[in-house]
């Protein structure tokens, strides 16, 4: 089956300059204290030009050649951008070689990022993602005072990982709301709503802690591979914060093979959560996430979840006996009820999806089928809660609302997956 493009990330209307001068002016910028360096992935001539004259808006004090009394900023541009002149920016621009066209930000970006602070002379850096133009104002400048400013209690910067807080459609972000976001939750008990975001603010320590992790994939030529950043700020017991980030224009992968996208991402977290599993067993200080207020929806906006529907029915008669090696009698008696349910009344509630997440991370570590194999027979599920969600959003639900309800779901039955983890006997919680 061909995935329509909300089964992953849907793109959100882009925002070039022109749209960013129009709205009001930002309060009078607080000083930053140090340099700090912004790495934007290779982007497209248009894309770079609007993204530089933004920044630039958002660093008045470097326009006007007084740095504030702080420190400069430094811009770096991928020589991938640079077939056309670079646009002039107040901004000092460096450059580094990249030609990564991946979603996420890699393990070469980490790489290249730390590099680049550690040469500069850099406290802080801030790694900007594909379509950055369609930044919200502001937003680049609050994670800046996030990592250079002090905190609250004077004590020194706010945080060592800075995240965004998208606000997306009931549609978008959809593997994030059903996965990434409730596992990191309830495992390491930090909430930023997008743990694999595509935007991601670093203190020089946590620059280079994530460089050291990625060097291990660059040194075996997988530039592109998929780092954990929450994973690794609980690791080592360092501040996470999180930055209203308002809207944002999202990347298209380039195929729709959404089979092949989920089991890169599910393979790359599942494997992380279990070279972890000594960190997110223990007992640790719950950090709240920042509240974002729900996204208006309109039945217009709601994509047909039939081929959906159908994909999960077609796997229900096809999948029945890999689907057993996985899960237990309970879980394989609701996706049986699930496959007779109508599909207007269609719905996955959240105690079964959060005991199939936990089954298959099981599966994973135990290897119970091969690990690509297993990571195939966990989409039709995923496209299963999709719809479920999608037609609670139909219904009048606060689809936010909805992810925060299953994630706290995901929370209080942790306990499953660590006694399962310890004494992985079959299906013995």
């Amino acid at each position: 089956m061909t995935p329509t493009s909300t089964d992953i990330e849907t793109r959100q209307p882009t925002r070039d300059a022109a749209a960013l001068a129009s709205e009001p002016a930002a309060p009078e910028p607080t000083p930053l204290a140090g340099d700090l360096l912004i790495c934007l992935t290779p982007l497209p001539p248009e894309h770079l030009e609007a993204t530089l004259k933004n920044l630039a808006g958002e660093f008045p004090e470097q326009a006007a050649g007084n740095g504030n009394g702080g420190g400069n900023i430094m811009v770096a541009i991928s020589d991938a951008a640079t077939s056309d002149p670079v646009p002039d920016s107040p901004l000092r621009l460096l450059h580094y070689t990249s030609s990564s066209t991946a979603l996420f930000l890699t393990a070469g970006d980490y790489v290249n990022a730390f590099k680049m602070a550690q040469e500069h002379n850099a406290r802080a850096c801030i790694l900007l993602g594909p379509e950055s133009q369609s930044l919200s104002p502001g937003f680049v400048r609050r994670v800046a005072a996030a990592l250079l400013g002090p905190s609250e209690a004077g004590a020194g910067p706010e945080a060592d990982l800075v995240l965004p807080h998208y606000r997306l459609g009931p549609n978008n972000g959809l593997v994030n709301s059903a996965i990434l976001y409730p596992v990191t939750r309830a495992l390491y008990r930090l909430c930023p709503r997008f743990p694999q975001a595509i935007d991601v603010g670093l203190s020089l320590r946590m620059a280079e802690r994530l460089a050291t992790a990625a060097q291990a994939f660059t040194t075996a030529g997988q530039n592109d591979a998929i780092l954990w950043p929450v994973a690794e700020a609980a690791a080592a017991n360092w501040p996470v914060a999180e930055i209203d980030a308002g809207p944002r224009g999202l990347p298209q992968p380039a195929s729709n093979d959404l089979n092949a996208l989920l089991s890169e991402i599910a393979g790359s977290f599942f494997a992380d959560i279990e070279a972890r599993a000594s960190v997110w067993q223990r007992v640790r200080f719950y950090q709240p996430g920042s509240a974002s207020a729900e996204t208006p929806n309109s039945a217009g906006t709601l994509p047909d979840v039939t081929p959906m529907l159908e994909a999960f029915r077609v796997a229900y008669v096809n999948l029945q006996e890999v689907w057993a090696l996985v899960l237990p009698p309970q879980t394989l008696l609701g996706l049986k009820h699930l496959s007779l349910m109508a599909p207007a009344a269609f719905r996955m509630n959240d105690e079964l999806w959060t005991r199939i997440v936990y089954d298959f991370i099981l599966a994973y570590r135990l290897r119970t089928i091969n690990r690509g194999h297993l990571l195939g027979a966990l989409t039709p599920l995923y496209l299963a809660w999709v719809a479920s969600h999608i037609l609670l959003a139909g219904a009048g639900a606060a689809p936010e609302q909805h992810i925060e309800d299953l994630a706290a779901t995901f929370e209080r039955d942790k306990a499953y997956l660590v006694s399962r983890w310890r004494w992985p006997d079959r299906f013995n919680p």
